[in-house]
């Protein structure tokens, strides 16, 4: 079987749409919610799953054959919590200012429920590079619609995108003015709800019978 067979390709392509984690699977929710209001800290903390979470599969993965099943809990919380606890630093050390913005989010992804389940539904039962593809999938499907919420809710919040301004003054001295309700938790679940609403309209499968 190829690098990119059509079952390797299913993993990739599957989270990103179909079994999206956020707007299928309503995983990571909180995080989602918390972390849009701007679209940097969107982006960074969309990287860092997809790292993660990718990263984890593949190290559970190569190690599944040796872990003893009542213990496999407590080895995938120690090997995200290792990889967690590095992508923090790291982003301390290079992007202290995002770091400050995603606070805590960013320790709370040891408990982000797409990982556990990738692990245990996935990688403790598939080889590497499968397992590798799933996480990209999955990291990139989540951090896709951080980024699709993050661009609604700081263009509209506050006229600008990655701090750069994009509505001209002259708008404002028309009249114009930003939606404070989008800088607000609210917003966000607006916004996922029109996703939400958008993908079930467009694919029947999704619907519920």
């Amino acid at each position: 079987m190829g690098l990119l067979s059509k079952k390797n390709k299913e993993a990739l392509n599957t989270p990103l749409f179909k079994e999206n984690p956020v707007t299928v699977q309503v995983l990571g929710i909180c995080s989602a919610l918390a972390v849009t209001s701007k679209l940097e800290p969107a982006i960074v903390m969309g990287l860092s799953v997809t790292i993660i979470v990718a990263m984890a599969n593949v190290i559970i993965s190569l190690i599944r054959n040796t872990i003893p099943m009542r213990i496999r809990i407590i080895v995938q919380l120690v090997v995200v919590a290792t990889l967690v606890t590095l992508v923090s630093e790291i982003l301390k050390a290079f992007a202290y200012d995002v770091s400050v913005q995603l606070s805590v989010y960013i320790g709370l992804i040891i408990t982000n429920c797409i990982l556990m389940g990738r692990l245990e539904a996935f990688a403790m039962q598939n080889k590497p590079w499968p397992s590798f593809l799933d996480g990209i999938g999955n990291g990139v499907g989540y951090a896709m619609i951080l980024v699709i919420v993050a661009l609604f809710r700081e263009f509209f919040g506050t006229g600008a995108l990655l701090n750069i301004q994009i509505i001209p003054e002259s708008f404002y001295e028309a009249g114009y003015m930003n939606n404070g309700l989008m800088l607000m938790t609210p917003a966000a679940f607006i916004l996922i709800a029109c996703i939400v609403w958008y993908q079930r309209a467009k694919d029947k499968s999704l619907q519920e019978k």
